[in-house]
């Protein structure tokens, strides 16, 4: 007569394995699938925003030449909980979500020149009058881009959108696509989180516990 107990625990063990794994938690699945760095992607900043109070801005449709001021939510909001409950990051934390139209905010001024971010955003220069060749949201006030990454506050750009602005730059200037595109990657302002879509990173972002808003 074969001995048959080893494979009865050999059996039963696999059966405790299966057993752990139908009744791992969503959250143990969530961190699987869901991970900090994600290909090209730096998504790690989503794990780091540990403050108490957290929003978002949405400027994926946002008009720069029709508002020239779209961080001023994000300064009142920092500007505020500073002088209520003397927080700061990462007690508190911000976001900025940049997609198509506002894609310029977060080019550096060697791009704004090489393609005329400026005339084609119909942006004029306060100090030229003409259309800028320069960021001029990124440094030179308390409410730019450079202000508010110094506080906190994390931008992003959505891949997607990027790809549409390079396939639109490409066929003005008569340049290849893939070169347009890598351009723009290595243009964008430092600090600038390259995401795959904006619609994901505003889900993530708001699973995460930031409140949402757009300007």
């Amino acid at each position: 007569m074969r001995d048959v107990s080893g494979r009865r625990s050999f059996v039963t063990t696999l059966a405790a394995v299966a057993s752990l794994a139908a009744f791992k938690s969503p959250r143990d699945a969530a961190a699987q699938t869901t991970s900090p760095s994600a290909g090209p992607f730096d998504m790690a900043w989503l794990e780091q925003m540990k403050g108490k109070h957290k929003q978002l801005y949405d400027l994926g449709s946002f008009d720069l030449a029709a508002d020239g001021r779209p961080l001023r939510f994000c300064k009142n909001f920092l500007d505020t909980f500073h002088d209520v409950y003397k927080l700061e990051h990462p007690g508190i934390n911000t976001a900025v979500g940049i997609s198509g139209p506002a894609f310029a905010m977060n080019a550096t001024d060697r791009l704004w020149e090489k393609y005329k971010l400026g005339e084609r955003s119909k942006i004029i220069d306060p100090m030229t009058k003409q259309p800028s060749v320069r960021n001029i949201f990124y440094d030179g006030s308390d409410i730019s881009v450079k202000a508010m990454q110094a506080r906190g506050t994390i931008f992003w750009q959505c891949n997607v959108a990027l790809g549409n602005v390079a396939q639109q730059l490409a066929t003005q200037f008569q340049m290849p696509v893939a070169d347009v595109r890598a351009d723009l990657i290595a243009g964008l302002n430092p600090g600038v989180k390259l995401m795959p879509s904006h619609v994901m990173a505003l889900a993530l972002a708001q699973e995460r516990g930031f409140t949402y808003m757009r300007p």
